[in-house]
Protein backbone atom coordinates (compact mmCIF):
# COMPACT_ATOMS: atom_id res chain seq x y z
CA UNK A 1 0.00 0.00 0.00
CA UNK A 2 1.27 3.49 -1.05
CA UNK A 3 0.66 7.04 0.31
CA UNK A 4 -0.29 8.10 -3.34
CA UNK A 5 -2.78 5.22 -2.99
CA UNK A 6 -4.45 6.37 0.29
CA UNK A 7 -4.91 10.08 -0.88
CA UNK A 8 -6.41 8.90 -4.12
CA UNK A 9 -8.59 6.73 -2.44
CA UNK A 10 -9.85 9.80 -0.08
CA UNK A 11 -10.55 12.06 -2.86
CA UNK A 12 -12.83 9.34 -5.25
CA UNK A 13 -14.13 8.75 -1.38
CA UNK A 14 -15.44 12.04 -1.19
CA UNK A 15 -16.44 12.61 -5.04
CA UNK A 16 -18.09 9.06 -5.88
CA UNK A 17 -17.25 9.81 -9.37
CA UNK A 18 -14.14 8.48 -11.15
CA UNK A 19 -13.48 11.11 -13.51
CA UNK A 20 -14.14 14.30 -11.37
CA UNK A 21 -12.27 12.83 -9.00
CA UNK A 22 -9.25 11.82 -11.95
CA UNK A 23 -9.51 15.61 -12.74
CA UNK A 24 -9.17 16.78 -9.39
CA UNK A 25 -5.93 14.71 -8.98
CA UNK A 26 -4.56 15.83 -12.66
CA UNK A 27 -4.30 12.47 -13.52
CA UNK A 28 -6.10 10.04 -16.10
CA UNK A 29 -8.88 8.03 -15.12
CA UNK A 30 -7.64 4.90 -16.29
CA UNK A 31 -4.77 5.23 -13.59
CA UNK A 32 -7.01 6.13 -11.07
CA UNK A 33 -8.82 3.49 -11.81
CA UNK A 34 -6.18 0.92 -11.65
CA UNK A 35 -4.73 2.03 -8.19
CA UNK A 36 -8.40 1.84 -6.48
CA UNK A 37 -8.63 -1.52 -8.00
CA UNK A 38 -5.03 -2.19 -5.88
CA UNK A 39 -5.76 -1.00 -3.28
CA UNK A 40 -9.04 -3.20 -3.08
CA UNK A 41 -7.29 -6.21 -3.75
CA UNK A 42 -4.46 -5.36 -0.82
CA UNK A 43 -7.06 -4.95 1.12
CA UNK A 44 -9.22 -8.25 0.35
CA UNK A 45 -12.81 -6.62 -0.30
CA UNK A 46 -14.42 -3.73 -2.56
CA UNK A 47 -14.59 -0.33 -1.54
CA UNK A 48 -17.33 1.00 -3.78
CA UNK A 49 -20.85 -0.65 -4.79
CA UNK A 50 -20.43 0.08 -8.42
CA UNK A 51 -23.71 0.15 -10.93
CA UNK A 52 -22.57 1.09 -14.72
CA UNK A 53 -20.60 4.28 -14.29
CA UNK A 54 -21.69 5.13 -10.64
CA UNK A 55 -19.86 4.52 -8.11
CA UNK A 56 -21.42 3.86 -3.88
CA UNK A 57 -18.67 4.02 -1.23
CA UNK A 58 -20.06 1.32 0.58
CA UNK A 59 -19.39 -0.13 4.51
CA UNK A 60 -16.10 -1.17 3.99
CA UNK A 61 -14.99 2.08 2.50
CA UNK A 62 -16.92 3.93 5.03
CA UNK A 63 -14.72 2.48 7.55
CA UNK A 64 -11.63 2.48 5.79
CA UNK A 65 -12.22 6.04 5.19
CA UNK A 66 -12.73 7.00 8.81
CA UNK A 67 -9.27 5.85 9.76
CA UNK A 68 -7.77 7.18 6.63
CA UNK A 69 -9.05 10.79 7.15
CA UNK A 70 -7.55 10.31 10.92
CA UNK A 71 -4.32 9.41 9.39
CA UNK A 72 -4.30 12.09 6.87
CA UNK A 73 -5.20 14.65 9.85
CA UNK A 74 -2.69 12.97 12.09
CA UNK A 75 0.41 12.98 9.59
CA UNK A 76 -0.41 16.88 8.43
CA UNK A 77 -0.36 17.91 12.15
CA UNK A 78 2.99 16.16 11.82
CA UNK A 79 4.12 18.18 9.10
CA UNK A 80 3.12 21.17 10.74
CA UNK A 81 4.51 20.35 14.07
CA UNK A 82 8.27 19.40 11.88
CA UNK A 83 7.55 23.10 10.63
CA UNK A 84 7.21 25.01 13.34
CA UNK A 85 10.30 22.84 14.93
CA UNK A 86 12.40 24.15 12.14
CA UNK A 87 11.54 28.06 12.61
CA UNK A 88 13.67 30.11 14.35
CA UNK A 89 11.48 31.68 16.31
CA UNK A 90 8.98 28.98 17.10
CA UNK A 91 11.08 25.93 17.84
CA UNK A 92 11.95 23.98 20.79
CA UNK A 93 15.57 23.70 22.33
CA UNK A 94 16.19 20.46 24.17
CA UNK A 95 18.60 21.59 26.53
CA UNK A 96 20.19 19.45 29.68
CA UNK A 97 22.33 21.07 32.57
CA UNK A 98 24.25 19.81 35.43
CA UNK A 99 22.18 20.51 38.61
CA UNK A 100 24.56 23.25 40.01
CA UNK A 101 23.78 25.53 36.91
CA UNK A 102 20.00 25.34 37.67
CA UNK A 103 20.69 27.55 40.78
CA UNK A 104 21.12 30.55 38.44
CA UNK A 105 23.35 29.98 35.05
CA UNK A 106 20.72 28.34 33.25
CA UNK A 107 17.80 30.01 34.42
CA UNK A 108 19.43 33.62 33.34
CA UNK A 109 20.17 32.12 30.16
CA UNK A 110 17.06 31.20 29.10
CA UNK A 111 15.11 33.97 30.59
CA UNK A 112 17.60 36.57 28.79
CA UNK A 113 17.28 34.45 25.63
CA UNK A 114 13.30 34.21 25.67
CA UNK A 115 12.85 38.07 25.83
CA UNK A 116 14.32 38.36 22.79
CA UNK A 117 12.43 35.12 21.22
CA UNK A 118 9.57 34.82 23.24
CA UNK A 119 7.77 32.14 21.01
CA UNK A 120 10.71 29.51 21.76
CA UNK A 121 10.13 26.83 23.96
CA UNK A 122 12.77 24.89 26.31
CA UNK A 123 12.81 21.06 27.33
CA UNK A 124 14.82 21.41 30.21
CA UNK A 125 16.90 18.20 31.52
CA UNK A 126 19.45 18.48 35.02
CA UNK A 127 21.40 15.59 35.15
CA UNK A 128 24.83 14.39 35.97
CA UNK A 129 27.52 15.15 33.86
CA UNK A 130 27.93 11.26 32.47
CA UNK A 131 24.11 11.12 32.23
CA UNK A 132 24.21 14.24 30.22
CA UNK A 133 26.62 13.60 27.98
CA UNK A 134 24.81 10.07 27.47
CA UNK A 135 21.48 11.92 26.56
CA UNK A 136 23.82 13.59 24.01
CA UNK A 137 24.98 10.17 22.74
CA UNK A 138 21.90 8.69 21.92
CA UNK A 139 19.88 11.98 20.68
CA UNK A 140 17.63 12.70 23.50
CA UNK A 141 18.81 16.15 24.10
CA UNK A 142 20.17 18.37 21.68
CA UNK A 143 22.71 20.69 23.73
CA UNK A 144 23.90 20.70 27.24
CA UNK A 145 25.89 23.09 29.37
CA UNK A 146 28.48 20.78 31.52
CA UNK A 147 31.49 20.98 32.86
CA UNK A 148 34.85 20.18 30.57
CA UNK A 149 36.99 18.05 32.67
CA UNK A 150 37.76 15.65 29.89
CA UNK A 151 37.54 14.68 26.32
CA UNK A 152 34.43 12.57 25.04
CA UNK A 153 34.36 10.85 21.25
CA UNK A 154 32.00 12.81 19.24
CA UNK A 155 31.32 15.67 21.51
CA UNK A 156 31.66 19.25 20.44
CA UNK A 157 32.37 21.67 23.32
CA UNK A 158 33.06 25.27 23.58
CA UNK A 159 34.05 26.56 26.71
CA UNK A 160 32.27 29.62 27.97
CA UNK A 161 33.21 30.49 31.47
CA UNK A 162 35.69 29.13 34.30
CA UNK A 163 34.73 28.78 38.41
CA UNK A 164 37.31 28.84 40.95
CA UNK A 165 36.40 26.15 42.87
CA UNK A 166 37.05 26.78 47.10
CA UNK A 167 37.23 24.43 49.77
CA UNK A 168 34.21 24.69 52.11
CA UNK A 169 34.16 24.25 56.06
CA UNK A 170 31.76 24.32 58.82
CA UNK A 171 32.11 28.34 60.33
CA UNK A 172 33.20 26.00 63.63
CA UNK A 173 36.15 24.17 61.53
CA UNK A 174 39.82 25.00 62.81
CA UNK A 175 40.50 26.29 59.33
CA UNK A 176 37.56 28.66 58.85
CA UNK A 177 40.23 31.69 60.65
CA UNK A 178 41.79 31.06 57.38
CA UNK A 179 41.21 32.94 54.15
CA UNK A 180 43.49 30.60 52.56
CA UNK A 181 44.96 27.16 52.62
CA UNK A 182 46.51 24.26 50.03
CA UNK A 183 44.22 21.38 48.82
CA UNK A 184 46.87 19.17 50.81
CA UNK A 185 45.69 20.67 54.28
CA UNK A 186 42.49 18.95 54.08
CA UNK A 187 43.82 15.37 53.41
CA UNK A 188 42.75 13.98 56.78
CA UNK A 189 39.45 15.54 57.04
CA UNK A 190 35.89 13.26 56.39
CA UNK A 191 35.22 14.68 52.77
CA UNK A 192 31.23 15.30 51.36
CA UNK A 193 31.63 14.11 47.53
CA UNK A 194 29.55 14.05 45.21
CA UNK A 195 28.21 10.80 43.53
CA UNK A 196 30.48 8.88 41.00
CA UNK A 197 29.44 10.00 37.43
CA UNK A 198 28.92 13.41 38.35
CA UNK A 199 31.31 16.42 37.07
CA UNK A 200 32.51 17.86 40.45
CA UNK A 201 33.01 14.34 41.47
CA UNK A 202 35.46 13.84 38.75
CA UNK A 203 37.26 17.37 38.76
CA UNK A 204 37.58 16.41 43.10
CA UNK A 205 39.58 13.56 42.78
CA UNK A 206 41.93 14.89 40.16
CA UNK A 207 42.52 17.91 42.01
CA UNK A 208 43.45 15.55 45.04
CA UNK A 209 45.36 13.21 43.14
CA UNK A 210 47.58 16.41 42.01
CA UNK A 211 47.59 17.04 45.56
CA UNK A 212 49.17 13.82 46.64
CA UNK A 213 46.20 12.41 48.68
CA UNK A 214 42.92 10.54 47.91
CA UNK A 215 40.15 12.06 49.75
CA UNK A 216 38.10 10.29 52.72
CA UNK A 217 34.88 10.01 51.58
CA UNK A 218 32.15 9.74 54.43
CA UNK A 219 29.25 11.28 52.35
CA UNK A 220 27.94 11.29 48.61
CA UNK A 221 25.34 13.80 47.31
CA UNK A 222 24.17 14.75 44.59
CA UNK A 223 23.06 18.76 45.18
CA UNK A 224 25.56 21.29 46.32
CA UNK A 225 22.93 22.51 48.75
CA UNK A 226 22.66 18.91 50.34
CA UNK A 227 26.57 18.83 50.43
CA UNK A 228 27.24 21.87 51.97
CA UNK A 229 24.46 21.74 54.75
CA UNK A 230 26.58 18.56 55.69
CA UNK A 231 29.22 20.37 55.60
CA UNK A 232 27.79 23.39 57.77
CA UNK A 233 26.86 20.41 60.17
CA UNK A 234 30.05 19.69 60.88
CA UNK A 235 30.19 16.49 58.93
CA UNK A 236 33.32 17.22 56.69
CA UNK A 237 34.30 19.59 54.19
CA UNK A 238 34.13 19.62 50.53
CA UNK A 239 35.03 21.50 47.49
CA UNK A 240 32.64 23.23 45.04
CA UNK A 241 32.00 25.96 43.52
CA UNK A 242 30.90 29.74 44.93
CA UNK A 243 26.96 29.68 44.22
CA UNK A 244 24.18 31.95 46.03
CA UNK A 245 22.99 28.74 47.28
CA UNK A 246 25.91 28.41 49.87
CA UNK A 247 24.36 29.28 53.64
CA UNK A 248 27.42 31.96 54.33
CA UNK A 249 26.32 31.61 58.22
CA UNK A 250 27.25 27.98 58.03
CA UNK A 251 30.02 27.60 56.06
CA UNK A 252 33.34 29.81 55.31
CA UNK A 253 34.93 29.47 51.92
CA UNK A 254 38.77 28.83 51.20
CA UNK A 255 40.64 29.72 48.90
CA UNK A 256 42.73 27.53 47.45
CA UNK A 257 46.50 28.58 46.79
CA UNK A 258 47.82 25.10 45.45
CA UNK A 259 46.67 23.28 43.06
CA UNK A 260 44.96 25.89 40.67
CA UNK A 261 41.12 24.58 41.54
CA UNK A 262 38.92 25.45 38.66
CA UNK A 263 36.12 23.84 36.45
CA UNK A 264 35.17 25.04 32.92
CA UNK A 265 31.75 25.19 32.16
CA UNK A 266 31.32 25.16 28.52
CA UNK A 267 28.26 24.39 25.41
CA UNK A 268 27.88 20.86 24.23
CA UNK A 269 26.29 19.02 20.98
CA UNK A 270 26.96 15.77 19.28
CA UNK A 271 28.95 16.13 16.50
CA UNK A 272 27.04 15.54 12.73
CA UNK A 273 23.78 15.35 14.20
CA UNK A 274 21.11 17.75 12.64
CA UNK A 275 20.40 20.93 14.71
CA UNK A 276 17.50 22.73 14.36
CA UNK A 277 17.54 26.41 13.06
CA UNK A 278 16.57 27.26 16.67
CA UNK A 279 19.17 25.41 18.75
CA UNK A 280 21.66 26.86 16.43
CA UNK A 281 20.49 30.14 17.17
CA UNK A 282 20.65 29.37 20.75
CA UNK A 283 23.72 28.04 20.85
CA UNK A 284 25.41 31.46 18.99
CA UNK A 285 23.31 33.27 21.07
CA UNK A 286 25.18 31.86 24.11
CA UNK A 287 28.46 31.99 22.80
CA UNK A 288 27.74 35.61 22.16
CA UNK A 289 27.04 36.58 25.43
CA UNK A 290 30.89 37.79 26.02
CA UNK A 291 31.65 34.68 28.36
CA UNK A 292 33.04 32.66 25.43
CA UNK A 293 36.91 32.56 26.81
Amino acid sequence: MEWHQIQYFQVVAKTEHITRAAESLSISQPALSRSISKLEEELGVPLFDRNGRNIILNQYGKMFLYRVERSIKEIENGVEEIKQALHPEHGTVSLAFLHSLGISFVPEIVSSFQSQFPNVKFQLNQASSLSVLEQLESGEIDVALVSLHQEHKDIVRLPLITEELFIIVSIHHPLANQDTVDLHDIKDEPFIAFKDGYGLRTITDQLCEQANFTPKVVFEGEEIGTVAGLVGAKLGVSLVPNLSILDKNKVKLLRVARPLCTRTIGIAWKEGRYLSPVTKRFIQYVKNQGNLQ
